[in-house]
């Protein structure tokens, strides 16, 4: 009895024993997989196989787990590792604005991108990346004086409200408006050409001296009170102006009409108010109802454009006497030229109709270079053709004006019809194409969207700043 005691007594210790060296070799084995492990499990694979198939038939394809490099295959060589960004927060503005120049220079080109159309820019790739910049950077300080209506008071309607939307806008955004000025890369004047005209000019007296006079004091104002104006002389300083007096009203200040970034929709380079490569030209856009300023956007196919050219409007400036001389009176029913739209055609007709039913919406200047036309074109998908001499079309830092626009100059007004019947059917409507594709970059909305109007504005204005920042070697 004893002896078969200890018999079962010594089998219960070995089994035991053989229960905790499995137990540790468990525990043991490393958590990802080693030569052991995926030789143990090649054996069980073996072992829990089928027989071997008939000698005749085909062998099975061979299986084995898959390595860690096979789970997880290393990206292939071409593919470029995503780059850090910095903290741009973090970066004093100037050296934030180094950084952004270096990165535009050297932008990697865009293979696609759904919400660009390459053919309408003249580098898609440079102005992707300084836009992605610009959203990322960007900070601009609002200075708060200034009294009502000149400064703060945006117009919102009419043909001057670029100015206007750019400012409500502007001051809405928690994106790009910062209140500590230390941490600002631009600093906004926040004054309305349009409402220093109406509030300071003496009808028919032809004198805008006390408008430059005005804002010359504000300036001069804001240099003695605050330390900003005086540290680049005005180079980090930009307005909006829309009014064809705006560039006018910056004449009485040196350093603001010298050095300041002008938004301006009167873009005349002959005059040497504007400043082509620091300053901005704006696209003057007629706004009808503000609660509703995309109401009459939209336009005919091709198809059903059978109109050339069209023009109605005032008589005034040295341009549109020479076209209305050539092309107006309904002399040509291609060549749909008006002074005021006849009662006897609008009833027919309208002004906005005119416009989606004819190829060509002949925007010849007035008194100015500016012309809102060439927004309402652009609106109603109609391909502009530009009569002004020494315009600088909106947003030509970025934009390739040749893909969606005829210039014409003004010795060649004679030959104007001669010049559009010369563009094939082909280009046309690539043109066209591009018309509709572009008008996303000429709205305004109640809430900025990426790329529209109010973004290429502000987007115009960082780039001239980015372009004039020195580069430390």
């Amino acid at each position: 009895m004893i002896s078969v005691s200890c018999c079962r007594v010594a089998a219960l210790a070995s089994l035991l024993a053989a229960a905790a060296a499995t137990a540790f070799l468990t525990f043991s084995l490393p958590s990802s997989p080693s030569v052991f492990t995926m030789k143990y499990a090649k054996e069980l694979s073996v072992a829990s196989s089928p027989p071997p198939p008939h000698p005749a038939s085909p062998p099975p394809p061979s299986l084995s787990l898959p390595t860690p490099a096979k789970l997880a295959p290393p990206p292939p060589s071409s593919a470029r590792p995503r780059k850090r960004e910095p903290s741009y927060w973090r970066m004093a503005p100037d050296d934030a604005l180094r950084y952004a120049k270096k990165e535009i220079m050297a932008a990697e080109p865009v293979v696609d991108d759904p919400d660009l159309h390459a053919p309408l820019f003249k580098n898609v790739s440079q102005f992707k990346r300084s836009y992605e910049l610009m959203e990322r950077i960007l900070k601009v300080y609002i200075y708060q004086d200034g009294r009502r209506p000149i400064f703060h008071t945006p117009p919102l309607s009419g043909i001057y409200a670029s100015e206007g939307w750019f400012m409500k806008l502007l001051k809405e955004s928690r994106r790009f408006v910062v209140a500590d000025a230390a941490r600002a890369h631009l600093f906004y004047l926040p004054y309305s050409s349009q409402h220093l005209r109406l509030s300071l000019y003496v009808p028919e007296s032809h004198n805008l001296r006390p408008l430059s006079v005005y804002l010359r004091n504000f300036v001069k104002g804001l240099a003695a009170k605050y330390p900003f104006w005086n540290r680049t002389r005005g180079a980090d300083h930009f307005l909006v102006a829309c009014h064809d007096w705006g560039p006018y009203t910056t004449t009485a200040h040196r350093d603001l009409r010298k050095n300041s970034i002008k938004a301006l929709c009167n873009a005349d380079s002959s005059e040497g108010i504007f400043v082509p490569g620091k300053d901005v030209s704006l696209p003057e856009t007629t706004i009808r109802t503000p609660k509703r300023p995309l109401r009459y956007v939209g336009g005919l196919p091709v198809s059903r454009r059978r109109i050339l050219a069209f023009f109605a409007g005032n008589v005034h400036g040295r341009v549109r006497p020479i076209l209305l001389r050539h092309w107006g009176d309904g002399h040509d029913d291609d060549m749909r030229v008006y002074a005021l739209l006849p009662g006897r055609v609008s009833r027919r007709m309208n002004y906005i109709q005119h416009m989606k039913n004819s190829r060509f919406c002949l925007c010849p200047m007035g008194y100015e270079v500016n012309s809102p036309r060439i927004v309402e074109a652009l609106y109603y998908e109609c391909v502009p053709v530009i009569i002004a001499d020494n315009f600088v079309l909106p947003f030509s830092d970025v934009l390739d004006w040749t893909a969606f626009s005829v210039v014409v100059a003004e010795k060649d007004i004679p030959d104007l019809k001669k010049i559009l019947q010369g563009i094939s059917l082909r280009r046309y409507v690539a043109m066209h194409d591009c018309v509709k594709r572009l008008q996303r970059h000429f709205l305004w909305h109640e809430r900025p969207i990426r790329y529209d109007l109010f973004h290429m504005i502000l987007h115009s204005i960082w780039l001239s700043r980015v372009n004039h920042v020195e580069l430390h070697e």
